[in-house]
């Protein structure tokens, strides 16, 4: 259950294409559930988007920056295979694979509220997912 945010330049054209596109990158590698989707997508103006490369040595030309909030307990190899599924399924709806920028955060079945203030892991309403 990630609840994912995307930030991207308001010169893209397609962001539906874009969150469609890391959405089935997420389902296909770690088998969620197809409605099992939260997104967020903002655009933002030219320039207000700063994303170097950390000293790697590329060029950004229009980031796309994805925030996945998700559940802890997946290990670094399903972890990676994620982020080049992210990859590979943007460069064909525009996004250079050096304007991907994916920040991975942990949490646990205490930290989510589906709705009416309560948290649904924790009360049983909804089963809490498996990592494996």
């Amino acid at each position: 259950m990630p609840l994912v945010r995307i930030d991207h330049s308001d010169a893209r054209s397609n962001p539906r294409e874009i969150a469609d596109a890391v959405h089935r990158a997420i389902v296909e590698t770690y088998g969620i559930p197809e409605r099992d989707r939260f997104q967020v997508l903002s655009a933002r103006p030219a320039g207000m988007i700063i994303a170097q490369d950390a000293g790697l040595g590329f060029d950004r030309q229009d980031p796309v920056i994805i925030q996945i909030f998700t559940q802890r307990g997946r290990d670094v190899a399903q972890k990676q295979a994620l982020y080049a599924a992210i990859a590979a399924a943007l460069e064909p709806v525009g996004v250079a694979g050096a304007d991907v920028f994916i920040g991975y955060v942990e949490n646990g079945p205490e930290d989510w509220s589906f709705g009416f203030g309560a948290a649904q892991y924790v009360t049983g309403e909804l089963g809490v997912p498996r990592t494996d």
